[in-house]
């Protein structure tokens, strides 16, 4: 916005950085996969285009988390990975990852809302038709 000075919380850089669209999954892959070929990237990310791929990877590379490595062979072949400054979220995502995997076994052993309110109508009967 017009007129709106520049923060100054470091966390605010970091959070827009790193909230941008894919960009937490962009780091997970190569955090997890290692230096990774940009056609190998975009068909692990279902969904997104070549263009965002490009914007994120670029935005990355300019606050120095992520490394482009270029070689000029037919077809060219570009691969990223992360650089020292980008390996300093590793306990970062390695802890997102503890968290996601204990959601995800809670949420596996509680029942659905379908379930609930089955389980409630068949308490109080069939509802009328």
């Amino acid at each position: 916005m017009r007129g709106e000075r520049p923060s100054t919380c470091p966390m605010d850089a970091i959070l827009r950085l790193l909230m941008g669209p894919w960009t937490s999954y962009i780091l997970w892959i190569l955090r997890t996969g290692g230096p990774t070929r940009f056609g190998a990237l975009k068909e692990q990310l279902a969904g997104v285009s070549a263009k965002v791929l490009t914007e994120r990877l670029r935005a990355l590379e300019a606050a120095g988390i992520v490394y482009r490595h270029y070689e000029p062979t037919v077809p060219p072949a570009v691969t990223y990975g992360l650089t020292p400054r980008g390996r300093e979220l590793d306990d970062v995502f390695d802890a997102l990852n503890d968290v996601a995997i204990r959601w995800q076994s809670e949420d596996q052993r509680r029942p659905s809302r379908s379930d609930e309110k089955t389980a409630r109508l068949g308490r109080r009967g069939s509802p009328a038709a």
